[in-house]
């Protein structure tokens, strides 16, 4: 009596392994800023912020590693924690490890895009590199794939946070609108990386059955295993007639 109940049973535990390993590293990565901004703010009161990136500085070229584990303030890392959470969660909803490459490659050209274009003199830090990468990827993986569950999921994100693309544009002092472009197109980039490929079968390769084949017709089509093909008799012909004529009316 106990059987039918076993697939039900290793689906939600698979599901259940796969959401518990979703929670370690999303939550492992954000208690990791937060250890981090808390030491930054009561122990080197705001010093480690000085190791974001430093536009057209060799040496702020490290910056590009650290900015995105960086943040000006603890109330600048509230405000990224929760678009963090769910983006990232999304990003990861299909393969674990895309939220890796996501990252790093949304890091990486958000912040060269950020050293090379931002004004001298500043110094730019903040995990809106990653949520704008999430962003870009998530939105654009439907674009790309052209199939339905990625397009859905594109316009649940869109529907979520959409508002959020005007943050690639000048605007706000203070906000790194670079950091945000550049985060977004490494995102849009990954998502082109990471698309599935995989395709149903070419139109051509299906053959389509004929729309109306006679009893006979099948029998000399498909004879038994191992016997030749029946001989048509005048009586298939007729028969065969009769359907191609049923067929035009």
């Amino acid at each position: 009596m106990s059987a039918p109940l076993k697939a039900p049973l290793s689906t939600a535990s698979t599901l259940g392994r796969e959401l518990r390993a979703h929670a370690k590293i999303l939550g492992g990565f954000v208690g990791f800023l937060w250890v981090v901004e808390v030491l930054n703010a009561f122990l080197f009161s705001g010093g480690l912020s000085t190791f974001g990136i430093h536009p057209r500085s060799v040496a702020g070229l490290f910056g590009i590693l650290f900015a995105p584990l960086l943040h000006g303030s603890i109330a600048h890392l509230v405000g990224n924690t929760l678009p963090l959470l769910v983006l990232g969660w999304f990003v990861m909803l299909r393969r674990k490890r895309d939220f890796l490459y996501v990252s790093l490659l949304s890091a990486l050209v958000g912040g060269l895009g950020t050293w090379l274009i931002a004004p001298a003199n500043t110094v730019h830090v903040g995990a809106s590199i990653l949520i704008f990468g999430y962003l870009g990827h998530l939105l654009f993986r439907g674009i790309f794939e052209r199939r339905f569950w990625p397009i859905v999921g594109s316009l649940v994100v869109f529907f979520l946070y959409g508002g959020a693309l005007f943050g690639v544009l000048p605007g706000q002092e203070g906000i790194s609108w670079q950091g945000h472009l550049f985060g977004f197109l490494g995102g849009v980039l990954a998502a082109r990386w990471l698309r599935d490929t995989s395709a149903p079968p070419a139109a051509e390769d299906v053959v389509a059955p004929p729309r109306f084949v006679s009893a006979p017709a099948r029998k000399r089509l498909a004879p038994a295993a191992g016997a030749p093909p029946a001989p048509a008799t005048p009586d298939d012909d007729v028969e065969e007639e009769l359907a191609r004529l049923r067929a035009k009316l």
